[in-house]
């Protein structure tokens, strides 16, 4: 037998039909055991890595292998890289990672900050795919050997230097779970706020605006912030509600979010502190079944500057998320949460994965991931999705 456990095979070079099978047409003349197998395809370039077991090949076998995979590949006009090992030379590394990378434009400067952030904390890339190229440029990495929380708090510095979102989450098969995802309305799902564009109706748009900049950073309390700026709508005719509601314009991405989810499977859920007045009949429209929000009083058709029942605040958005994880069949650690504002910081908390999007400092500071990019859809990103599986998801939507 032969010194070495293990043959590396790399070929490079122009890609097209056939490549793959000419080469494991040579391997198939000597039956060689096949432990792994990587290729990827950049430009009309191709790598294709195979890794074989040649442990009951004798020298003159695995010379003849050798010059043999050497030949094909002078036949195919590509180049090969042929290197001995043994079994335990790389073995399995812990602490298995995707490390997922989102910028519109991506730079060098970006994924130059990123590689190092997991070189410092001891993390191997084992594999780089991009998911998409439009309207961002995501790259998912597959990482291990790193802490996971060592990993985050390092990449969440790099985000803070370079224009760059990053995402930390456990590889494994409950990524590929059915998942559970629930947004905020205001500001998330759609664009704006809508006590906002009540209070300009009230001609107090101003005054309530600056309220609620300060409760969504976190500096006044939900609840009695709410109670104060729905006062100043008093009097209000209800039809202005409808006149908001027809105004209120999504989040780009944000139905097809939705409806991806849908198609595949996932549940989806809408969790606001604002009014069930608005949020209900955009539920509505999105197909979306699992909702939670708050009531403005109406007497006599005009709004009395109350609000009817409990208020929906950071612990109630919370409650919901678990509510709606427990009716659809979830876990807590397969749900995601998305938000703004210092009332979403308890739901994401609560989420295996809490996603500030857009979001105030306080915010980002505390999610597991913070998103810049003003696209809501680069939230299946993070669940592993490429652009081209979405588009796909869209076009069966069309068809159907």
């Amino acid at each position: 037998m032969n010194g070495s456990d293990t043959l590396l095979v790399t070929l490079t070079g122009g890609d097209r039909p056939g490549v793959t099978a000419r080469l494991f047409g040579t391997l198939a003349t000597r039956d060689v055991r096949v432990v792994d197998v990587e290729q990827v395809v950049i430009r009309s370039v191709l790598v294709l890595g195979v890794l074989l077991d040649v442990r009951e090949l004798d020298d003159v076998q695995l010379g003849s292998l050798r010059a043999a995979i050497e030949t094909t590949a002078y036949d195919l006009d590509m180049n090969a890289v042929i290197s001995q090992g043994h079994q335990d030379d790389d073995p399995r590394r812990r602490g298995r990672l995707h490390v997922t990378v989102l910028a519109e434009p991506l730079l060098s400067s970006g994924v130059a900050a990123v590689a190092g952030a997991l070189a410092d904390a001891g993390a191997n890339i084992d594999r780089i795919v991009r998911l998409a190229r439009h309207p961002v440029t995501c790259l998912e990495m597959e990482v291990s050997g790193a802490d996971t929380s060592d990993l985050r708090s390092r990449l969440a510095q790099v985000t803070t230097e370079v224009a760059v979102d990053i995402a930390v989450q456990p590889t494994g098969l409950l990524r590929r779970s059915k998942r559970l995802v629930v947004m905020d309305v205001d500001s998330t799902l759609i664009q704006g706020e809508v006590i906002e564009m009540l209070a300009d109706h009230a001609g107090r748009r101003d005054e309530v605006a600056a309220i609620t900049a300060a409760a969504m950073a976190g500096g006044l309390d939900f609840a009695d912030s709410l109670r104060h700026r729905v006062r100043m709508l008093a009097g209000l005719d209800e039809a202005v509600l409808d006149s908001v509601r027809r105004s209120i314009r999504l989040t780009p991405g944000a139905r097809t979010l939705v409806r991806t989810l849908q198609r595949l499977d996932h549940a989806v859920g809408i969790v606001s502190g604002g009014f069930s007045q608005v949020v209900e009949p955009l539920a509505v429209e999105l197909g979306v079944s699992a909702w939670a929000a708050n009531t403005l009083e109406v007497v006599d058709g005009r709004l009395t500057g109350e609000v009817v029942g409990p208020i929906v605040d950071r612990a109630g958005k919370a409650a919901a998320l678990r509510a709606f994880a427990a009716a659809s069949g979830v876990p807590l650690e397969q749900t995601v949460a998305i938000g703004d504002g210092a009332n979403d910081l308890d739901m994401l908390t609560a989420a295996g994965l809490g996603v500030a999007f857009n979001a105030k400092a306080v915010v980002r500071a505390a999610a597991d991931t913070a998103l810049r990019v003003p696209f809501l859809d680069v939230i299946l990103y993070l669940l592993g999705l490429t652009r081209e599986e979405i588009e796909a998801v869209e076009l069966d939507l069309v068809l159907d």
